[in-house]
């Protein structure tokens, strides 16, 4: 008997997001992005800063930005929090925290919780303390409410403060597979199918001043069809946020995903390597 399609777990969700990791560009993407654009981005004059993480476990992205802080400020004092649910995600964090040498004038201030818990914490207690830089590393897809999360967090920037907000692009295969093949994801999947222009439409709605910075990725999700791969089937459980998605969906199912993900619109050929895009959309929203 074939057990029943289910949603990952957050210890499984944490497993295949790292296969999804060691096969894409996606960290080399946002080194990109924080090598070229983000000194300007925190550029300014101030004798201390606070900055403030939401997102999906990128705690090594996270730790690159503060450096990029410390080398535009030299030698300021960064107070910096992070708002993480996943206790894995958050004892990871403090643990390349404790590793690196180099951040004795940074303080860490963990919130395991969602975003929205945060949020409703500071309401409670009346505390609305200001960022100097806020970042959302991949999160939004996650968010229940985002035009009211967005107008949160956007009110919580200090004058001149900026909110980074990194979420797939329009030209990524992401949004051809959620438009367009949608009936090939599974129900287990419950998470917003948003891409940068719906963030970007909601901004104009709140008239937050923006601009978008767009960069290619790549996936390669070559193994996604070799008959059971180990690899390839923690990807296909990170695509579709199911466990033993290939293992548990009916066959038509699998089947009509994995012609899905083959289609020019999705995926390119390299090398004989099949090559999803994951292109991603940097929006800089201004205080």
């Amino acid at each position: 008997m074939i057990p029943s399609m289910r949603s990952l777990t957050a210890e499984e969700y944490v497993e295949a997001f790292k296969s999804f990791l060691d096969h894409s560009t996606e960290h080399q993407c946002m080194d990109e992005f924080n090598k070229e654009q983000m000194p300007n981005i925190v550029a300014g004059h101030k004798a201390e800063l606070a900055s403030l993480l939401l997102g999906d476990f990128l705690a090594g992205v996270d730790l690159k930005m503060i450096r990029i802080l410390q080398a535009v400020h030299p030698g300021i004092f960064i107070d910096n929090e992070i708002v993480e649910p996943n206790p894995q995600h958050v004892a990871a964090y403090k643990e390349l925290v404790n590793q690196a040498p180099d951040l004795e004038n940074v303080s860490f201030i963990w919130h395991q919780l969602t975003s929205l818990e945060y949020e409703q914490q500071v309401k409670e207690k009346g505390t609305h303390k200001k960022f100097d830089f806020i970042h959302m590393i991949q999160m939004l897809y996650r968010v229940e409410d985002i035009p009211n999360t967005l107008k949160f967090f956007h009110s919580c920037l200090d004058h001149h403060g900026k909110l980074l907000i990194i979420i797939l692009s329009d030209s990524s295969g992401w949004a051809s597979l959620w438009k367009r093949y949608r009936d090939c994801l599974p129900a287990t999947d419950r998470g917003h199918y948003i891409t940068c222009s719906g963030i970007t439409e909601v901004l104009r709605r709140l008239g937050a001043e923006h601009r978008v910075y767009e960069l290619p990725s790549g996936w390669d999700i070559t193994e996604c069809f070799i008959e059971g791969d180990a690899v390839g089937g923690r990807m296909m459980d990170f695509l579709t946020g199911t466990k033993n998605f290939l293992g548990t969906a009916p066959p038509a199912l699998r089947r009509r995903l994995q012609e899905a993900l083959c289609q020019p619109e999705c995926s390119s050929t390299r090398d004989g390597r099949i090559i999803f895009s994951n292109n991603l959309s940097m929006i800089v929203v201004e205080s």
